[in-house]
């Protein structure tokens, strides 16, 4: 029945809808199952159904409503004994109704014991085909399950049959399995083998594995059972599960791998035996009847579906058969060369069958290829196949011992197994063959039957599997319809779920749609069809049973006990399991202070005592603190919220104290502990728990917590006195401040206010503060006590890695001591800048005497801005003036100053270094600079050090920022051009500032106190460490300046990196985001080093070896700005180039082009820009390539690509060539391939490299393997698609003649191409998406492959 149609008819009963969630078990949650019911069915019948559904005790669980909106109290249980129709208990025709299961009493619901399973074939699910999917509603049956398996390990299928669990794509296996295990002779032959364990490991021992799976089929109780003891045998590892496989490919291989297992033993023949059938392969001369034949094995017959070339398929598996044995003529070209005529004469070509096997195996080729879509697909057309299927008139009659029959060879042994299916399919895949009839129409049933009874009467076949394939050419679902011999009843095998089929269901296997078999028929029908049929000979003197269980040789009865054992083993593992609480356990241990945290598994009756004890050496606390000391607390660790604690309860199931057995709970327990001359505080429900904090305002100190509980009805005036008790303060001068979230600090000032109306919770944080300062008459945000209460909420602490003092670096670290006047140790400085007097001379002495310099050297860069030329206001004398203040100032200026100088320079923060970030968490994608707009403009500078509030921050030497850059601003706006400086005027942070440039809000100082630190052992000698405390509103920017005395070189001569959980180093590089990302404890390492400015990239350097083995060799790392020339580059990598890499290169004489991967691209040309006409990123990358002579790339408008002669004759590539072509011409291409090889223009052929460069390919494959002489006129096209640089093409004489080789030259050949394509990686270069071939290993490892494709 279909959703929209509750009612079928307006005389018929109106049906109900209920979908049931199971929500006792996080497995079930997702689960649903779907019951159709009559209106008038009562609701204890509602119960008992979901019972047997979903395999729980009736009376042990609880049914309320979902979230529907037919009801208003959704919380009380649905009565399970009323006699209450469901439509009288509001349950609504034509509607989804749903219901919630839930637990009992807080127990969860009891399975239902495996033997009770109810045979009820009303409630049995009817499988064919796919499983519905989520939110269809069958209509063959009043219930339909809406999930995969409801339990699919539980409860037992109410067929008898176990089904077998799905790994992930194994389903085409579980069919096999399931119809080999369904055959009497395959099953009992297989009992009757006994593993030796001295011989082989049993993991790896299929036939061993294979008898496992039997026997649990056979006698296990669950609904299913895992195959991956098996597919291990194979050989295959989890990703085999992902590959789906041919059923027909799978029986092939295993049958295969079995008889190689069985060598040497009595079932060695026991494949051949079962499946193996005889068939002659003849040519007859129709001139002198002359006949040469060979005999071939057989395990299956592969039956076209429709023959190459018709628009019409077979109509039956009969069809299909007589198709199969159908000669046909060869003629005209195709005629045949009689020996005994020595000539070539007409003849008959054809196949007859001399033997069939005793299990009749039949292929029904339903996957084909399309050549016109170039794609395979799948017919669907219809092909009958009968129950009972008559093989005596295929069978070959003829007297095959007549004197003409002289040739015959026997290649049985050669091809066992294979049938050559492929051949034999194109016998019939000519038109030739098609038209000359398959003569279906006189071969009438009567016919058949009078020959069959004439001849041969005991080849009679019944049917008894069906292995069904559901889906397309691409992928789909199989399952297997299996006739057990037992009782003749048919059977769905669907992965788990096994149910009883009539024979209707299995004609609905045939496939095809009701209209005409046309020739597009199949794309319209049902996409569920027979993929493969087998049949067994009807012969009462070899039809065998399966052995009943006194039958069984002694080593299976040894396995059926061991696994039944095993089993119940299983299952009371599952019961401890199903009444164990599982739930998270804290603990603060109680000298390490540190909390801890584990799961605590307990059985639902042990008692709280005894879970105590449990908890207690779970911990380990047997050092630490007596038994007797130690409590299981109710705990909500997100709040940090101590809810209850159990007094008197020590003799209290567990069950019950944590309401049952869940998979989830809502809460922790805490292991409390005391020292022994302490008493538990008793904890009840309902009251809140309070962290008290004591400031000390004239220390600025905050003290550790105080742990009080209180009640929310409480006013405030009680919770101080409540307070005053716990901390022997005053009351009267207590000032109460909540902490309600970060940066929340509220004065509790309203005495006659309850804790719920001031917004306390479970778990609270205040702090007080009770001296008698004049303090607490200012108002509450400019008191002293809210700035430290603020500090303090936004202060981390940061363990700070310096790097060790270079040579280069102690010069500038003395001169930070010289200036300061104190030549005492730096590290133990600390700096707590409160206002313009900082507490330390050290720092502040510095940035005093720096201060005048600072203002010369801003008023001189304004002079010039106002004097100077235009062309001193691009980027490059921008950069100049700020880089190198000594230009501008008297040389006779000391040393000393200059340094100073040097280092203040950073002081405008838009020098510091680029905006770009490395961190992990930044995209690199964008197609400009990564700099944020409101970054690039330099009105933003003045903001670098800014608060929360957004008011500027003065320098830490109290001079303002905003005189350097509004100096920058006028100049570079008197420039004319824009620059990237100044690209974004109107971000609007100017209006923090009036029109005399003084701030307007109140300048503060952030945080920032350092102290030296002690490392862990190991981390490197001689390395110095820092603990830093610091308000995580201060800027990158800020952050590095106050770091500059303990490094020892300007800000903009280090770098920070943040260092991760798993010791990953990752460069901070936005100066004016602040630490807010950091937290307590993080690490950062300072590694000296230019840090990047604004529009610079890190770019690493990469040489193209075009000849080389290995074409990519990195050579360093540079720095590329943005508006930078490609020719400027060059310039600064020359230097570099002759330093780090000995390369004295001229700047002619080599050029820089696009990287990807490994690939060469663009070139690029002297006059580009990057940003402008190149796109850079952070972490860029491009390859220098040196050239042989002058550049030949002089506009964007040539292609330069990679050429390679191929010499057939001689079986070798010569090296690459570059050619530069003026247009994307294959005319001119060939006319350059033909001046350099000196090859004529007409023999030229050429064809794309595949892969990563440089393309490699095995010479043996080289000469057919690529798509040579492509029928294209440009480059830019389909199937060459070269519209950039770097392309590879080889090229050959099409007059050449391939080398001919010898066997051994060959292999030896292959043996050194393997070898060296191997070193270079490039075996993989290149492969259109093949399928996995399907293996089975039989020494259980894949690096060996001892079976037969």
């Amino acid at each position: 029945m279909c959703p929209g149609s509750a009612v079928e008819s307006a005389a018929e009963e109106p049906r109900v809808l209920c979908i049931i969630q199971d929500t006792t078990n996080s497995k079930t949650v997702n689960e649903r199952v779907t019951l159709n019911l009559p209106a008038s069915t009562p609701l204890k019948r509602l119960f008992e159904d979901v019972a047997s559904k979903v395999g729980y005790v009736n009376g042990t669980f609880d049914l309320v409503w979902g979230n529907g909106d037919n009801v208003t109290d959704t919380q009380t249980p649905i009565d399970q004994n009323s006699d209450k129709t469901i439509l009288d208990a509001g349950f609504e025709p034509g509607k989804k109704n749903f219901l919630h299961l839930t637990d009992k009493d807080g127990e969860q619901p009891h399975i239902m014991p495996e033997e009770s399973g109810t045979t009820d074939d009303s409630a049995q699910d009817r499988l064919i085909g796919p499983l519905p999917r989520e939110g269809s509603v069958g209509c063959t049956n009043d219930y339909v399950s809406q999930s995969y398996s409801y339990s699919s390990v539980l409860s037992k299928s109410e067929t008898g049959y176990v089904g077998l669990v799905n790994q992930a794509m194994t389903c085409y296996l579980n069919s096999l399995l399931q119809t080999l295990f369904m055959t009497p002779e395959f099953r009992n032959a297989l009992y009757k083998w006994e593993f030796e364990e001295s011989e082989e490991d049993p993991v790896t021992s299929i036939p061993y594995q294979l008898q496992r799976l039997f026997v649990l089929l056979q006698t296990s109780k669950k609904r299913a059972i895992e195959t991956t003891d098996v597919t291990r045998s194979f050989g295959w590892d989890s990703s085999e599960a992902w590959q789906q496989h041919d059923v027909q490919e799978l029986c092939r291989v295993m049958f295969d791998a079995l008889e190689q297992k069985w060598k040497q033993t009595e079932q060695a023949d026991l494949i051949n035996q079962l499946y193996q059938g005889k068939l002659k392969d003849y040519v007859r001369c129709l001139e002198c009847g002359y006949e040469g034949w060979r005999i071939d094995t057989y395990l299956d017959i592969p039956l076209v579906i429709r023959p190459y070339g018709s628009n019409q398929a077979f109509a039956s598996v009969e069809e299909a058969l007589h198709a199969f044995i159908q000669p046909e003529i060869l003629d005209g070209p195709n005629q045949y060369f009689c020996e005994r005529c020595k000539k070539k004469c007409d003849a008959r070509k054809g196949l007859r069958f001399l033997h069939f096997p005793y299990l009749l195996t039949l292929q029904l080729k339903r996957f084909d290829f399309d050549y016109t879509t170039m794609h395979r697909i799948k017919l669907n057309d219809r092909m009958t196949f009968p129950e009972e299927l008559d093989m005596s008139v295929f069978i070959d009659v003829e007297d095959e011992k007549s004197p003409q029959t002289e040739s015959c060879t026997d290649s049985g042994a050669e091809n066992e197994g294979s049938c050559h299916s492929d051949q034999m399919s194109n016998d019939f895949s000519n038109d030739d063959g098609v038209d000359e009839g398959i003569c279906l129409e006189s071969n009438s049933a009567a016919e058949r039957i009078s020959k069959a009874g004439s001849e041969k009467s005991s080849l009679l076949y019944e049917l008894f599997s069906v292995m069904v394939h559901s889906g397309s050419a691409a992928g789909g679902h199989y399952y297997a319809c299996i006739k057990s011999f037992s009782d003749d009843q048919w059977y769905s095998f669907n992965d788990q779920h096994v149910s009883k089929i009539t024979q209707e269901d299995i004609k609905k296997t045939y496939g095809g749609s009701s209209g005409s078999r046309g020739y597009y028929s199949s794309a319209f029908a049902s996409s569920t069809n027979a993929y493969m049929l087998i049949y067994r000979l009807k012969d009462p003197t070899r039809n065998a049973k399966f052995l009943e269980a006194h039958e069984y040789p002694e080593h299976i009865k040894q396995l059926v006990q061991k696994e039944r054992e095993l089993e119940e083993q299983e299952k009371r593992q599952r019961e401890i399991e199903r009444n164990t609480c599982k739930i998270k356990l804290f603990c603060m241990h109680p000298t390490k202070q540190i909390m801890m945290e584990n799961k605590l598994e307990v059985h639902k009756d042990r008692t709280l005592k005894e879970a105590v004890e449990i908890a207690y050496k779970l911990m380990d606390l047997e050092e630490a603190v007596p038994l007797d000391c130690c409590r299981l607390v109710k705990y909500d660790e997100f709040h940090d919220y101590l809810e209850r604690s159990y007094e008197g309860e020590e003799d209290t199931p567990m069950g019950l104290l944590l309401g049952g057995v869940k998979s989830t709970y809502m809460f922790d327990l805490l292991l409390e502990t005391r020292r022994p001359d302490q008493v538990f505080q008793c904890y009840k429900p309902g009251e809140v728990m309070v962290k008290v904090h004591v400031v000390d305002l004239k220390t600025e100190s905050v003290a550790p917590p105080i742990s009080i509980r209180a009640y929310l009805n409480q006013t405030v005036s009680e919770f101080k006195q409540l307070i005053s008790k716990a901390t022997h303060l005053p009351a009267e001068t207590m000032r109460v401040v909540l902490e309600r979230c970060y940066n929340d600090l509220r004065l509790l000032n309203v005495s006659s206010k309850t804790l719920k109306a001031e917004g306390f919770f479970r778990s609270n944080k205040v702090f007080i503060e009770s001296s008698e300062s004049l303090d607490r008459h200012v108002a509450y945000t400019d008191s002293h006590l809210w700035k430290l209460l603020d500090r303090h909420a936004n202060t981390i602490r940061l363990y700070v890695s310096l790097p060790e003092q270079s040579p280069g670096s102690q010069f500038r670290r003395a001169v930070y001591q010289k200036s300061s006047g104190d030549s005492g140790n730096l590290d133990e400085g600390c700096e707590r800048v409160k206002g313009p007097v900082g507490n330390m001379k050290s720092v502040e002495a510095i940035l005093e005497e720096s201060t005048e310099k600072l203002k010369s050297l801003s008023l001189q860069q304004q002079q010039e801005g106002d004097n100077g030329d235009s062309s001193k206001s691009t980027e490059a004398s921008d950069f100049e003036n700020i880089e190198s203040p000594l230009n501008e100032i008297d040389s006779s200026t000391s040393a000393e100053n200059r340094e100073l100088e040097n280092q203040i320079q950073i002081s405008d923060p838009e020098n510091l270094q680029s905006e770009e970030r490395s961190d992990s968490d930044v995209n690199n994608d964008r197609s400009t600079s990564s700099v944020d707009s409101d970054i690039l403009s330099s009105s933003h500078s003045s903001d670098t050090l800014c608060n929360v509030d957004n008011a500027p921050l003065p320098l830490a030497n109290g001079l303002d920022s905003h005189s350097i850059t509004s100096s920058r601003r006028s100049k570079a706006n008197q420039g004319k051009k824009e620059t990237w400086d100044t690209a974004e005027e109107d971000s609007g942070t100017d209006s923090e500032y009036d029109e005399s440039g003084k701030s307007r809000g109140e300048a503060q100082y952030m945080y920032f106190k350092s102290e030296p630190y002690a490392a862990d052992e190991g981390s490197g000698e001689g390395q110095k460490w820092l603990m830093v405390h610091v308000d995580k509103r201060i800027t990158l920017s800020a952050f590095k300046q106050h770091l500059e005395p303990f490094v020892g070189v300007p800000s903009s001569h280090f770098k920070v990196f943040r260092v991760y959980a798993s010791n990953q180093e990752f460069e901070s590089v936005r100066l004016n985001e602040t630490l807010s990302s950091f937290s307590d404890d993080n690490k950062i390492t300072i590694r000296l080093g230019r840090a990047l400015k604004k529009g610079e990239y890190r770019v690493k350097v990469y040489q193209l070896l075009v000849n080389e083995p290995e074409p990519c060799k990195f050579l360093l790392d540079a720095v590329f700005a943005k508006g930078m020339t490609v020719r400027q580059s060059k310039e600064e990598l020359l230097p570099q180039l002759r330093e780090q890499c000995g390369l004295d290169l001229t700047i002619d004489r080599f050029r820089l082009r696009k990287k990807t991967w490994k690939n060469p691209g663009t070139v690029f040309l002297d006059y580009h820009i990057y940003e402008e006409d190149i796109n850079i990123s952070s972490n860029w990358e491009v390859f220098l390539e040196i050239l042989d002579g002058v550049e030949k790339m002089k506009s964007m408008s040539q292609l330069a690509v990679l050429s390679r002669r191929w010499r057939p004759s001689e079986m070798k590539l010569d090296s690459f060539q570059e050619v530069v072509l003026e247009s994307s011409s294959v005319e001119e291409l060939k006319e350059k391939l033909s001046e350099i090889s000196g090859i004529p223009l007409e023999n030229i052929e050429f064809a794309k490299g595949r892969g990563t460069f440089p393309c490699d390919i095995s010479i043996l494959e080289i000469h057919q393997d690529l798509d040579w002489n492509p029928k294209v006129s440009t480059l830019n096209v389909w199937p060459l698609y070269i519209c950039d640089d770097g392309a590879v093409i080889f090229y050959r004489d099409k007059t050449e003649e391939l080398m001919e080789l010898t066997d051994e030259q060959r292999n030896e050949l292959m043996k050194k191409e393997s070898s060296r394509l191997q070193k270079t990686g490039h075996r993989v270069t290149y492969s259109p998406r093949k399928e996995k071939a399907l293996k089975i290993y039989l020494d259980g490892a894949p690096n060996k492959d001892l079976t037969q494709d």
